[in-house]
Parts: C-alpha cells; sequence; structure tokens
C-alpha cells in the first residue's frame, strides 16, 4: 500500500482534484472502491491529489508529451518511456508504456526485445539511437557521450532530442516517485533483502578451502 495517505473523494477539493477522479474513475470513491481498467489501483491519482497544484503540474505533462505539436515521433517516445521503466526498475512505468507502445503502433517484438535491446535485432538505427540515448539519461545520470549524442542527432532534429530527453527524464521522476512512495505496480518492498531463518547461521563462502 502507498506510504503516504490517499484522498478520498469526500474530502476531494473541487477542481483539478475532481476532474480528474471523474474522468479516471467515474463517479465513485477511488480510495474505498480502487482500481483502474489497465489493472492498476489507481493510487497514483489518489496520493498526488493532496496536493492540487501538483496534479495539475502532472497533468500538464502529459498533456504536453502527447501533445500532436510535439517533433518527437510517438513510437520513438513510448519506447523511450518503456525502457525508462525496465532501467529505472518501475513496474508501473514499464506496464504502463509497454500498453501505450502497442496504441501508438509498436511491434509486439519491440515491446518484448526492451530490456536487451543492446542485443536485440528488431529495431532501426533511430530507435537504437533513443534507447542509447534513454540509458545514458537514465543509467547514467545523463552522462552522454558524443557518440551517442552524434548517433542520436543522425535522426532526430534538435528540438525532437530537446523533447525525448525532457519526456524521458520526467518519466524517470514518476519511476522514482513510484517506487519511493509504493505507488501503483511498485507498491512491493525491495526484494534485495538477507536471507533469514531458522538453521541459517553463515554464509557458504568458506574461509579457507579446504585439502
Amino acid at each position: 500500500m502507498p506510504r503516504l495517505r490517499p484522498v478520498p473523494r469526500d474530502e476531494a477539493p473541487e477542481g483539478i482534484v475532481t476532474t480528474m477522479y471523474d474522468f479516471m474513475f467515474g463517479d465513485r470513491d477511488p480510495v474505498a472502491e480502487p482500481g483502474l481498467p489497465n489493472g492498476t489501483t489507481g493510487d497514483w491519482w489518489t496520493v498526488v491529489a493532496q496536493s492540487p497544484e501538483l496534479l495539475e503540474h502532472c497533468v500538464n505533462g502529459f498533456l504536453f508529451y502527447r501533445s500532436p505539436a510535439r517533433e518527437l515521433p510517438p513510437e520513438l517516445r513510448e519506447l523511450a518511456q518503456t525502457r525508462v521503466g525496465w532501467a529505472r526498475g518501475s513496474r508501473f512505468v514499464f506496464s504502463q508504456h509497454c500498453k501505450a507502445s502497442r496504441d501508438n503502433g509498436v511491434t509486439e517484438e519491440k515491446i518484448t526485445a526492451i530490456p536487451s535491446w543492446e542485443t536485440a535485432e528488431v529495431y532501426s538505427p533511430a530507435e537504437r539511437a533513443v534507447l542509447a540515448w534513454t540509458d545514458a539519461l537514465v543509467l547514467h545520470g545523463g552522462r552522454a557521450s558524443d557518440a551517442t549524442f552524434a548517433a542520436l542527432r543522425e535522426h532526430l532534429s534538435e528540438l525532437a532530442i530537446l523533447e525525448l530527453t525532457y519526456i524521458a527524464c520526467w518519466y524517470d521522476l514518476h519511476a522514482v516517485m513510484s517506487k519511493a512512495l509504493r505507488l501503483e505496480l511498485d507498491a512491493d518492498p525491495d526484494p534485495i533483502t538477507e536471507l533469514t531463518g531458522p538453521g541459517i547461521t553463515r554464509s557458504l563462502e568458506p574461509d579457507a578451502v579446504p585439502d
């Protein structure tokens, strides 16, 4: 469950919160009756609703990247966002953008290959350049090499690169936020923990190798 309290409908302030509750959940209380058709609980919306200003900022961000005015092709955008989810380890972002990739014409084989795109043969040079740039942003904290940028520049305009960089970083933010606050499909505790229990007393790495 989320680490922060979700806002029930009877406490939702009028404005952006009630507008989005109506749009996303219909007339039900999304805290008492959680769930969306994509299989998520919807608690990203109900937790962020604590700050109507923040919610409106996020909604404007969604409208920005989905706008037909964007120069970045939507299929390249979705490949990047899906890879962001995988690279950051956010099941929520990854799952959402697998679906959004399909909606924007990305083939199933390309979606399936996202985890191992470096060795997959299904991507065009432009798609590979976008995925490499995305990894530089998420996995390397923006330390993108000149060669990585040059490969991207062969296929995208400066404006499209600016949009791609912003959108990928925007979704890295959402991935980190979802994991930290345990929202939606990222609600599970960190799985990397020590195994403990009766009879488990030491590692199996010997101090010395027997003769």
